[in-house]
């Protein structure tokens, strides 16, 4: 059985990508890789993840556009910019504290 580490990462953080330039908010976590065989085909083997590491949904942005990311815990590190984040959907899932942080927003369920 594969190991399944803790995620390094926690929802609402902003982190960045090692290799591309773009950053995001951690809106989920998936304690291994959990997409399409496709999806993951699609990244070059050269630089294509392991799957037995946490994966992230980000809210994610770049300097064109704002998208939702899925990212390897290998290929992410804390963002210490402190610039606040301009995605559209932020305000769905959490709210900006005094700091600059962004807290999960309190969900009703049904």
């Amino acid at each position: 059985m594969p190991h399944i580490g803790l995620a390094k990462f926690r929802i609402g953080q902003v982190v960045k990508h090692r290799l591309f330039s773009f950053r995001g908010v951690v809106f989920d976590v998936d304690p291994e890789f959990n997409n399409t065989e496709e999806w993951y085909e699609a990244i070059p083997a050269e630089v294509r993840p392991r799957k037995d590491q946490p994966f992230y949904h980000l809210l994610a942005e770049n300097d064109e556009t704002e998208y939702v990311a899925y990212v390897s815990e290998q290929n992410l590190q804390a963002d210490e910019s402190g610039e606040p984040m301009r995605h559209p959907q932020l305000a769905e899932f959490f709210v900006e504290t005094a700091d600059g942080h962004y807290e999960p927003r309190e969900r009703i369920h049904h």
